[in-house]
C-alpha cells in the first residue's frame, strides 16, 4: 500500500478532510448567487416527499444545500476509503450517509449494495429523502437500473437534480468532475420527475432508466446553459 493510501485510511485524516470539504462547500454556496428552476419546484417537491434525488457523479458536490432546514435527507456513499471523507462531509452538512454502491450491471450487488438498498427503502419509509448518483461506477452519464428499482420498490418518485456554477474547474477524469469555486453565479435545475410502477417488469424498468438519463441530462444542460449564458452576458456588458 502506498503512503498516500495509508494516509487516506487514517481516521484523523478522514475527519479533517471531511470537515475541510464541508466547510469549503459551505463557503462556495454562501458566496454564490443561485437561481432555481422550475418555479415552484419546492412546492411540488413537498407534495411528493419523500423523494429519490438523482444526480450525476462529479456534479453532486452542492446537492446537500438544496435541503431546507425542515427536510430530512440521506445520501448513498461508496464504501471505498475516499467515500468515508464524503460521508463525514455530508453528515457535517446535515445529511445522513448510507454506505454502499451499485455495480456495472446496474443494480445493488456487492460492496454493501443489498444492505444499502434495504437501508434506503427504510429511510424513504421513515420520511427521509434519499439522494444517490444515477450513473453506475466508472460509466459516466449512463443511468443504472438501481435507482429505478429503488423507485419501484418504494413507490417514491425520482427527481433528477443538477447544480452548476459559473466559476468551476472541470477535470478530465471518468465522471468529468466539476469543482465548484466560490464568488460567482450558480443555477439549480430539477428535471422532469420519473415515476416507476410497483413490480415493474424488465422493459418498464429499462424505459424508466432511460427517462431518468434523459431528464438528468436535460437538467444538467439547462443548469450549465444558465450559468454560462450569464457569463457571456456579463462579458458583453
Amino acid at each position: 500500500m502506498s503512503w498516500v493510501k495509508r494516509l487516506v485510511a487514517l481516521r484523523p485524516f478522514q475527519q479533517t478532510a471531511g470537515i475541510m470539504a464541508a466547510e469549503y462547500l459551505r463557503l462556495v454556496w454562501k458566496t454564490t448567487r443561485i437561481v432555481v428552476e422550475p418555479e415552484g419546484i419546492y412546492e411540488q417537491f413537498e407534495r411528493d416527499a419523500p423523494v429519490i434525488i438523482a444526480m450525476w457523479h462529479g456534479q453532486h458536490f452542492l446537492i446537500p444545500f438544496i435541503r431546507r432546514a425542515e427536510d430530512r435527507a440521506k445520501v448513498l456513499v461508496s464504501r471505498h476509503r475516499d467515500g468515508e471523507i464524503n460521508a463525514l462531509a455530508a453528515e457535517r452538512l446535515g445529511v445522513g450517509a448510507i454506505r454502499g454502491s451499485g455495480h456495472h450491471g446496474g443494480g445493488f450487488i456487492g460492496k454493501g449494495g443489498v444492505s444499502a438498498f434495504k437501508e434506503m427503502l427504510g429511510a424513504l419509509q421513515d420520511g427521509y429523502n434519499v439522494a444517490l448518483t444515477a450513473d453506475i461506477p466508472k460509466v459516466a452519464r449512463t443511468a443504472g437500473l438501481g435507482i429505478v428499482k429503488l423507485a419501484s420498490a418504494s413507490g417514491r418518485p425520482i427527481y433528477p437534480i443538477a447544480i452548476a456554477t459559473r466559476r468551476r474547474v472541470e477535470l478530465t477524469n471518468w465522471d468529468r468532475t466539476a469543482i465548484n469555486l466560490p464568488f460567482g453565479r450558480g443555477a439549480g435545475v430539477a428535471g422532469e420527475p420519473v415515476r416507476v410502477p410497483a413490480e415493474a417488469d424488465g422493459a418498464t424498468l429499462e424505459c424508466a432508466r432511460h427517462a431518468v438519463e434523459v431528464s438528468l441530462d436535460a437538467a444538467t444542460a439547462r443548469a450549465y446553459a444558465l450559468v454560462d449564458r450569464q457569463a457571456k452576458g456579463e462579458d458583453r456588458g
